[in-house]
């Protein structure tokens, strides 16, 4: 481990003009970017692809050996092309760096060895020397393939600064699973399958905990003029009986919470989780321009599996 984080630290100093170069030509780029490898090397690209890909940046991988059987055709004329090798002189890397800039692509290597075919070949050329690999024999890709893996980060990181990238856009290739919930679950998409507790201020209290059960949310508005003045929840009911031997003269606004902690459905699911969060509730209530919405419970939050 310190192995690979000694030849990652050394990275920094690679980082100059050229590699500013490259980002700028696949930031500039009307096409795609097409990330190319064999071997480990390969599996590198993959992971950069994927990287592009969810960060803005349309992306594709092209294996080095399937390349020149065909699967060049996969370029098209506005593409910039990414090829990784540690040698860079590789029989399939010396028979594909001609072939990727025979249309006009600009060509971008990334390499462990400055001197070799891919690096004379490139038009750009990103350095990922490392000093030795931390495999005991020093050949199996170690130091080298997570170098590669690191500059490639390097260059997603730039471009998602290059456009602003931001959490809204990153929802926008992520929609599915918690991470997807997350970025794009809204108060609102919580509240079309929940009931919608509410009272009047002169509701007897029998009525109020009826209402409680009925909906099954362990709280119910109280609502007067449409407008939210207060809430009863289950701790409500339990300090009344508590406190009292009789409640049959008491209304709801007798025991009710005065100003209780509210969102807007437009608010996202995650923050209104924090504010349950922070004031160790399990209920908030949704208000839009004073107008009762419904509840939004603790418990439907964690079914959605955001948290």
């Amino acid at each position: 481990m310190e192995s690979e984080s000694q030849s990652i630290a050394k990275l920094i100093d690679f980082i100059d003009e050229t590699f500013a170069e490259a980002v700028q030509c696949i930031y500039n780029s009307k096409g795609r970017l097409v990330v190319t490898g064999i071997g480990k090397s390969a599996i590198i690209a993959q992971k950069m692809v994927a990287s592009f890909n969810s960060t803005g940046t349309p992306s594709l991988f092209l294996h080095a050996s399937e390349a020149i059987h065909g699967d060049l055709g996969m370029i098209q004329k506005d593409d910039v092309i990414i090829c990784i090798s540690k040698s860079g002189n590789s029989p399939e890397i010396k028979s594909l760096v001609p072939l990727l800039t025979r249309f006009g692509n600009k060509l971008i290597g990334m390499t462990g060895n400055m001197t070799s075919f891919l690096a004379k070949g490139s038009h750009y050329v990103l350095n990922t020397t490392v000093d030795a690999e931390s495999c005991p024999l020093n050949l199996a890709p170690t130091n080298s393939t997570t170098a590669q893996l690191v500059m490639g980060d390097a260059i997603v990181v730039c471009l998602m600064e290059m456009r602003d990238f931001k959490a809204e856009d990153f929802a926008i290739y992520h929609p599915g699973g918690a991470l997807g919930k997350k970025l794009l679950l809204r108060v609102k998409d919580m509240l079309e399958h929940t009931l919608k507790p509410e009272v009047g201020p002169e509701t007897p209290i029998k009525k109020a905990i009826f209402e409680i059960s009925e909906k099954r949310l362990g709280v119910t508005a109280v609502v007067e003029n449409n407008k939210v003045i207060g809430i009863i929840t289950d701790g409500d009911i339990r300090r009344m009986l508590n406190e009292r031997d009789t409640f049959a003269e008491l209304t709801a606004k007798d025991i009710m919470t005065k100003n209780p902690k509210t969102v807007q459905s437009t608010d996202m699911v995650v923050d209104a989780f924090n504010i349950m969060e922070d004031f160790s509730i399990t209920q908030l209530i949704v208000v839009d321009n004073g107008e009762y919405k419904g509840v939004l419970h603790l418990h439907d939050i964690l079914k959605e599996g955001i948290v």
